[in-house]
Order: structure tokens, then sequence, then C-alpha cells
């Protein structure tokens, strides 16, 4: 089968998101200018760079009471920070809980029975129960094709790693299992772990 985009691909539903997968999820806190706190998961999420440290992430829809995007972008645009977790697992069902459309006013923390403290080096929640929380300064926000596509890019800042995820100096996924997405609604957990090495080393 081959299609072109703009024609449309006469399937039952969009297959781009399962051609691209797995991808990471980015369950990211934000602070509004008003003291209120986010929390929403996004799958359009990667690194970018080492040195420093960068990630990126994208938001592919708005609200019509938000000046950019949804209310994580519009968040980080006014404050200039936030805060990423990686999804373990057991918290699955927490993090969909915070996936929902809700209302400007509505904590996603205490929606979704969520533990929160303060980041060390932002002022952002963390959810200390993450596996890894990455906090971010902002470094740009890049408008893409298509009316609601925004590409959000930080750089890391401060680390944190659960200590019970460390082996013998190795973040060790397994320990955790990560959930990543997939196509449609489909998610998926890693639990095997293989090495290669490339040609040369």
């Amino acid at each position: 089968m081959f299609y072109q985009p703009k024609n449309g691909h006469g399937l039952p539903h969009n297959p781009f998101n399962a051609v691209i997968t797995p991808r990471p999820i980015a369950w990211i806190s934000t602070r509004g200018p008003d003291g209120r706190d986010n929390l929403a998961p996004y799958s359009f999420f990667n690194g970018v760079a080492y040195d420093p440290p960068q990630v990126m992430f994208a938001s592919t829809s708005g609200k019509s009471d938000r000046n950019l995007g949804k209310d994580s972008l519009d968040n980080i645009d006014k404050t200039g920070v936030f805060c990423i977790h990686i999804v373990a697992e057991d918290m699955m069902d927490a993090m969909n809980a915070t996936s929902g459309a809700y209302a400007r006013d509505v904590d996603e923390f205490t929606h979704a029975g969520l533990d929160r403290v303060a980041c060390e080096l932002i002022e952002c929640a963390r959810l200390p129960a993450a596996p890894a929380a990455l906090e971010c300064k902002l470094t740009q926000i890049t408008r893409l094709p298509g009316e609601e596509n925004l590409v959000c890019f930080g750089e890391v800042v401060g680390v944190h790693l659960r200590d019970d995820c460390l082996v013998d100096g190795i973040f060790d996924v397994t320990r955790f299992r990560p959930l990543a997405r997939l196509g449609y609604r489909d998610y998926t957990v890693v639990k095997d772990v293989f090495s290669l090495t490339r040609p040369g080393e």
C-alpha cells in the first residue's frame, strides 16, 4: 500500500502513529503564573542533544481560551520552565487520568491522586514516585505547518533518578518498565533489554 497523506489513507483509522512506534511518553508538569499546577502526558517526545542535554515535545491541539496550545504549553510560554517525568508501568492509570481535556482550574495531581513535591531548581511541582524526572528551562517554541502544531525545546538543568532504579551505577529500565505509546489507543511496556556493539567499538 502507498498513500499520500494529503489525499487520505482510505483506512478505518489513521496509521501514522502506528508507524512511528514505540514513542516515549513525557508526563509534563507545569505551573501557571497564577500558581496552579498542571500535569499532562505527551507522546511526541524525545531527547535531542547531549551537551547541554536537551529535550523536545510537540503539542498538536489547542484550547480556545489559551494563548498558545493547551495548558502545558501556555504555562511554559509564560513561565519558561517545565518538568518531564518518565511513566512507569504502575503509573499507567494515573497517567491516563491526567490526559483529559479538563478546565483550567482542574488540578490533575489531585484528580489522579498523585503526591507532589517541589522541584529543586525551577518553580514547578514534581512527582516523587516517577522513576526519573527532568527539570527543564525553555529554550524555544517553534510553530510547525498546521493550525495547532507546536514544538517546545528545553534544556535539562536538573535530573532526578529514583534510587531503586539504579543498579551498579546503571539506570535500569527493567526496574520500572517504562510505558510507551503506539498507534490508535494502544500502548506497550519495555520488558526486555539487550545490547549491541557498534562496528569499531
